[in-house]
């Protein structure tokens, strides 16, 4: 299909599927729609008929607190900055859970609630769920990441708040009344650890929406006089192995001595100032270029210029078992990829990636010049790529999970 012909497929769901329920989202990490796997279940729960109305932060550029956007009504509330420590993170998730309860009565008020869709980080608005429970509203547990070890992958280590952690996921699970799961080691997570019923839990995967990620025309200005461009898109934090990046860069620039190869880290987070630090630092300030948060336009002109594109996640029980969303939109991009060799990044990707070895930034380093260095081998994996998105891996294909486990959720027939 022509790039300008793709669809969403939520142009093609039936709007009697969920006609007269109200359903409110709630999520606390990412305002929305910059989050684009809330927004799109949002928009898919829209078409299906119901009321949806959201709760999430303020953020840059969405900075607005009432909104309603494609008949989407959003409510955002501010939250303190990005928290680090434990007294930050008191701040932060104490700020939220009274924005959140307030704002969720409000709704309630207003306009009623038939089921509360929370998404998680963290794992505590089941708290805000729990006093509409006794009021017949069903809850939906959005299963985004697993909180007890997103702790460990931090702070290497299961203290007391990691038993907490794990209770408040325990806690989650058992309000729920169906959870979905971003893939099959989420939900074998929601039944072992979480104790849910095995038909309670759906996967959903977090799919590309094909009617917005498509290739822009290319700007060699990124380059900055280069050959070759690396690109990365996603959250600055310390999880997610950008230190290692920068140490395959700065083997590839100054051990390999190449000066061919340019690199473009598109995104926000807590540890931006520290990495862009770190680069200096390490003398590739020339070589490597921190974006900061970006729009769309900016986001798609660095991709569609890349080469190829990276993912330093390291090798540890979190990213192990988590799906990376930036992997699906390299691939719908129809990038070839390098990435440590972490399983459910295997199973989305295939052979779209090379893989280098656990967490060592010297081979990832020879995995990015290896592919720089043969076209065609790029070519090949970033059409498999392509491919293997628009035919299973797409939003287009997660539509009939996300209404089947509305449907069970709310006792209405299942179609499709």
């Amino acid at each position: 299909m022509a790039e300008g012909a793709r669809l969403s497929g939520i142009e093609t769901v039936d709007p009697a599927r969920l006609k007269g329920e109200k359903i409110l989202i709630v999520v606390e990490n990412l305002p929305v729609p910059f989050d684009r796997r809330v927004w799109q279940e949002a928009r898919t729960l829209k078409a299906a008929g119901a009321e949806v109305s959201i709760i999430c932060p303020t953020g840059k550029g969405h900075e607005t607190r009432r909104e309603t956007l494609e008949g989407i009504d959003i409510y955002r509330h501010p939250l303190p900055l990005d928290a680090k420590g434990a007294l930050g993170y008191l701040l932060e998730y104490g700020a939220a859970l009274f924005w959140e309860t307030l704002l969720a009565w409000r709704v309630f008020f207003r306009q009623g609630i038939t089921a509360i869709h929370a998404c998680n980080p963290p794992d505590l608005i089941f708290l805000v769920a729990a006093p509409f429970k006794l009021l017949g509203v069903k809850f939906l547990f959005d299963h985004h990441d697993i909180n007890p070890e997103l702790y460990e992958a931090k702070f290497n280590r299961r203290d007391f708040f990691w038993k907490l952690m794990v209770w408040f996921e325990k806690l989650t699970f058992k309000l729920a009344d169906v959870s979905i799961a971003t893939n099959e080691s989420y939900r074998a997570i929601a039944i072992a650890r979480g104790g849910m019923a095995p038909d309670r839990v759906h996967v959903v995967r977090s799919g590309p929406d094909l009617s917005r990620v498509k290739s822009v025309p290319p700007v060699e200005a990124l380059k900055n006089g280069r050959r070759y461009l690396v690109g990365y898109v996603g959250v600055m934090g310390d999880q997610e192995g950008i230190d290692l990046l920068l140490e395959a860069a700065s083997h590839i620039v100054h051990e390999l001595k190449r000066d061919d190869v340019q690199f473009v880290l598109v995104g926000g987070g807590p540890a931006l100032d520290d990495l862009k630090a770190m680069s200096a630092s390490m003398g590739l300030s020339d070589h490597v270029r921190f974006t900061g948060r970006a729009p769309d336009q900016e986001l798609f002109e660095v991709l569609s210029t890349s080469d190829l594109c990276v993912n330093p996640d390291r090798v540890n029980p979190m990213n192990d078992k988590s799906t990376m969303n930036k992997i699906l939109e390299y691939m719908a991009l129809g990038k070839a990829i390098v990435q440590f060799d972490v399983t459910e990044g295997r199973v989305s990707a295939q052979d779209a990636s090379l893989y280098a070895r656990a967490n060592d930034p010297v081979d990832m380093a020879d995995k990015i010049l290896e592919l720089l260095d043969d076209p065609a081998q790029r070519a090949r994996m970033g059409n498999y790529g392509r491919d293997r998105v628009e035919s299973g891996l797409s939003w287009a294909t997660q539509i009939e999970p996300l209404l089947g486990a509305y449907a069970q959720l709310l006792n209405r027939p299942a179609h499709g």
